[in-house]
C-alpha cells in the first residue's frame, strides 16, 4: 500500500541488515524456506520462475522489493531508476536510487542462496533498456503517477506482464490506454490497490455485498491530511543533484525548475505529476467502497465539491490540501471523500454500519454483526492466497504480489485487473476535478465523458511534452 501511517520524524536510510529482516519476517510469515540453492535461480522462466524488472526505486520501493523477493519462484534481474543514489525521500537521510535497490537484492540473493559473491542484479537509468531485455518476464512500475501510463504501455507492448502501483493513470484517458493495451497485447495487469488483498476487507465487503447492512444509503471514505507542507509563494529553484537525471524524470511533464520537494515523494503534492491524496490514499480507500458497493467497471454519476481547500497561488504544492467531494451512484447511493486521519471508509445501511480501520480491522453496529458468517450460496469476494485469514500488513503486500505471480503463470486476471484499478482511478480523478473546477458535474461512465461540464471533458487528457507521446490503442 501507500504510506497509510508514514511517521514525520527523521530517519536515516534502511540498512542492510533492516532490509533483510524485512525480507525474512515477510518469508517466515508465509512459510518460505530461508535458503535456497543457487542453481534454483537459473530455472526457466515463467513457468517456473519468473524474472522481475523493477522500475522506480523511490520510497515505495521499500515495500514492494521484500513483496516481490520473498517469493522464490522469481527473480528480481534488474532494477532501474533515474536517480543514481540519492538523499532525501521521505526522510532527511533517506538514501534511495536504482545502486541502493540493486544493493538490497544482491545482498538478498547472497544470503538466499549462501553465495556471497552474487552480483546478478543490472542497474538502468533508462526503462526502455530494461524493457529491451528478452530474458524479463515481468515488470514492477512503483514511479510518479505522470510515468505510469507511458512505462505500462511500452512494458506490454514489449511482451512483459505489469504489477503497477496505484493510482492506476494521471488521466482517465491514460488509464484507458492502458486497459486497451492490456487486452491488445494479452498481458497479465495487477494494479497496487492492496486492500483487495486483505482479508479483514474481503470479509467487510463480502456482509455489504450480501445484505447484512439492510440497504447501503451512504458510503464514507477517508484520505490522510498531507505529509508534508508546501515551499509557499516565492520559492526558489535549487542546483539538480549529481546524478540525477532530472530532465527524464519531468518527462511528459511540463518544463519546470528543479527543488527537492518537486521530487522525491513530494511529487504528489503537484498537479504535473499527481493528483494529491485525493487520488494517492483514495486509490485504496475508494477501492473499498467501489468492492463494497459490487461498483467495479463502473462510477458515481454525479460529482461536486464539498469545502475541498488548495494552497495559496504561487506555492509549489498545487494538489489539495483537504480533500472534500461528494459523488452519487445511479441508484442513489452517495459517497462523501475526505480528509481525516481516522478509518479508511464506513457502509452506512437501514440495518447497521460497519466501518473499516486502516490497519484493516472491522467496527461495526450491530457489534456481532462482524462475525456473521458467509454462507455457501452467498456471494464470495475473489481470495489472493486461498485459506488466508490472518489480516498483517506485510502479508497483504506479499499476498498481492503472490496473486499477480499466479496470474502470469495461470494467464487468469489477479484479483486488481486494469479495468478495476481504472473505475476506482476514475471515481478518485473525478472527485478531483469537482474540487478543482468547485462545482457539481454529471458523469456517464460508458461514454466516459460529463454531459453537462465541457471543462470536465477538457480534463479527461493532458498535453506531453515532447518527444513523449501516449500511444493510442485500437
Amino acid at each position: 500500500m501507500g504510506s497509510l501511517n508514514g511517521p514525520k520524524q527523521h530517519r536515516v536510510s534502511v540498512t542492510r541488515r533492516d532490509f533483510l529482516k524485512a525480507v525474512g519476517a515477510v518469508a517466515g510469515a508465509i512459510g518460505v524456506p530461508a535458503l535456497v540453492p543457487s542453481r534454483v535461480l537459473g530455472a526457466d522462466a515463467p513457468s517456473n520462475r519468473i524474472h522481475v524488472g523493477l522500475i522506480g526505486c523511490g520510497h515505495q520501493s521499500q515495500r514492494i522489493v521484500p513483496s516481490f523477493l520473498v517469493h522464490d519462484d522469481m527473480q528480481m534481474l534488474a532494477v532501474c531508476d533515474v536517480n543514481r543514489r540519492g538523499i532525501g525521500y521521505y526522510y532527511p537521510d533517506q538514501v534511495l536510487g536504482r545502486e541502493t535497490a540493486r544493493q538490497w537484492v544482491n545482498e538478498h540473493y547472497a544470503e538466499k542462496t549462501g553465495n556471497p559473491q552474487y552480483q546478478a542484479c543490472d542497474t538502468y537509468n533508462d526503462f526502455r533498456e530494461l524493457l529491451g531485455r528478452a530474458d524479463i518476464d515481468a515488470v514492477a512500475i512503483v514511479v510518479p503517477d505522470h510515468w505510469h501510463a507511458l512505462i505500462a504501455i511500452a512494458a506490454m507492448k514489449a511482451g512483459k506482464d505489469v504489477y503497477c502501483e496505484k493510482p492506476l493513470a494521471l488521466t482517465i484517458h491514460q488509464g484507458r490506454q492502458m486497459a486497451k493495451a492490456v487486452r491488445k497485447y494479452n498481458r497479465i495487469f495487477q494494479t497496487g490497490g492492496q486492500f483487495r488483498s486483505s482479508p479483514n476487507v474481503r470479509h467487510a465487503c463480502e456482509l455489504v455485498r450480501n445484505g447484512r447492512l439492510g440497504e447501503v444509503k451512504t458510503v464514507y471514505t477517508w484520505v490522510d491530511p498531507n505529509s508534508f507542507e508546501s515551499p509557499g509563494p516565492g520559492w526558489q529553484p535549487m542546483p539538480v543533484p549529481e546524478g540525477f537525471d532530472y530532465d527524464f524524470w519531468l518527462g511528459p511533464a511540463p518544463e519546470a525548475p528543479y527543488h527537492v520537494e518537486r521530487c522525491f515523494h513530494r511529487w504528489r503534492y503537484i498537479l504535473d505529476y499527481s493528483n494529491g491524496q485525493t487520488t494517492n490514499f483514495g486509490a485504496h480507500t475508494n477501492d473499498i467502497a467501489q468492492w463494497g458497493l459490487g461498483m467495479d467497471g463502473t462510477t458515481p454519476v454525479e460529482f461536486e465539491d464539498n469545502g475541498s481547500e488548495f494552497p495559496p497561488a504561487g506555492s509549489l504544492f498545487t494538489a489539495a490540501t483537504k480533500t472534500a467531494f461528494r459523488a452519487r451512484y445511479a441508484g442513489g447511493i452517495e459517497l462523501f471523500c475526505e480528509t481525516r486521519k481516522s478509518s479508511a471508509a464506513k457502509f452506512e445501511g437501514t440495518e447497521g454500519r460497519l466501518e473499516i480501520t486502516l490497519g484493516g480491522s472491522l467496527k461495526t453496529f450491530p457489534e456481532n454483526l462482524k462475525d456473521s458468517v458467509i454462507g455457501p450460496d452467498e456471494i464470495h469476494l475473489p481470495h489472493s492466497i486461498p485459506g488466508r485469514t490472518e489480516n498483517v500488513r506485510k502479508l497483504i503486500d506479499a499476498d498481492h504480489v503472490r496473486n499477480f505471480l499466479d496470474a502470469v503463470k495461470s494467464r487468469k486476471d489477479p484479483i486488481e485487473p486494469v479495468e478495476t484499478g481504472l473505475s476506482t482511478a476514475s471515481l478518485c480523478l473525478l472527485g478531483n476535478m469537482a474540487q478543482i473546477l468547485k462545482r457539481r458535474f454529471t458523469w456517464d461512465p460508458a461514454a466516459e465523458r460529463s454531459p453537462d461540464c465541457d471543462e470536465v471533458n477538457g480534463m479527461l487528457t493532458r498535453p506531453m511534452r515532447e518527444p513523449w507521446k501516449l500511444e493510442e490503442i485500437a
